[in-house]
């Protein structure tokens, strides 16, 4: 059985969760502490646009921005030799796209739970934003944003459609556990595609016990 599927599915969803735990933490917590209602729906929505799209559209739109042809993608290629269609990179990008939602929207629910009291007392007190963040926020979300962090793992090492659009099937370069089992069915070898089914069913599995346990304790937290 070819391992290079496993070793890139965990290097991809290893760096797209850093990148995805950074940014929708503090993008929700930007969004939580705003005022303005309408603006706020607007955001959420737009963020969360991805979880509702067709994996093949979004994964149009990643192409429609970094392709060769287009704006950004020229300007990586020619400025600085980055060519990402079809690259290691691709991967990363897809996984980052797809798995921010889920990240976001957790990051979001683990804040509405803590106490508003807490956060106008903070107010009150004269705390800065970053300071209430770091001191208040962060602290009492922690097991809610590490339960989103875990799924949102999950929802990158678990990404299809996207990634084929962007990034392609390359065998030992961008070709991840999904992929690979659908090379596998493909080529009729049904054999090597439930191995690596029965792979990403035990990852999934302890992603969710780890969620599951991230949960109870955000719960406990806020009891």
């Amino acid at each position: 059985m070819d391992l290079s599927p496993i070793i890139i599915s965990f290097q991809t969803a290893s760096i797209a969760i850093i990148a995805t735990f950074l940014s929708g933490t503090l993008i929700a917590y930007q969004v939580f502490r705003m005022k303005n209602h309408g603006l706020k729906i607007l955001l959420n929505s737009l963020f969360t646009l991805p979880l509702v799209l067709p994996p093949t559209v979004f994964g149009f739109f990643l192409l429609d921005i970094f392709g060769v042809q287009q704006p950004v993608g020229r300007f990586l290629l020619d400025f600085f030799a980055v060519k990402v269609v079809f690259s290691w990179t691709a991967t990363v990008i897809a996984a980052v796209a797809v798995s921010f939602p889920l990240m976001y929207r957790s990051a979001i629910a683990a804040f509405e739970q803590v106490d508003s009291e807490i956060i106008a007392a903070a107010q009150t007190l004269g705390f800065s934003e970053r300071k209430m963040f770091l001191k208040i926020a962060l602290p009492l979300s922690i097991n809610g944003l590490l339960a989103g962090g875990v799924l949102a793992f999950a929802r990158g090492l678990g990404e299809f459609g996207a990634t084929t659009m962007l990034a392609g099937n390359i065998a030992g370069k961008t070709r991840t556990l999904p992929l690979a089992i659908y090379s596998a069915v493909a080529a009729g070898d049904w054999a090597l595609a439930q191995k690596y089914v029965a792979i990403i069913v035990i990852i999934c599995l302890l992603m969710l016990f780890l969620t599951e346990l991230f949960s109870r304790k955000s719960r406990r937290t806020h009891a």
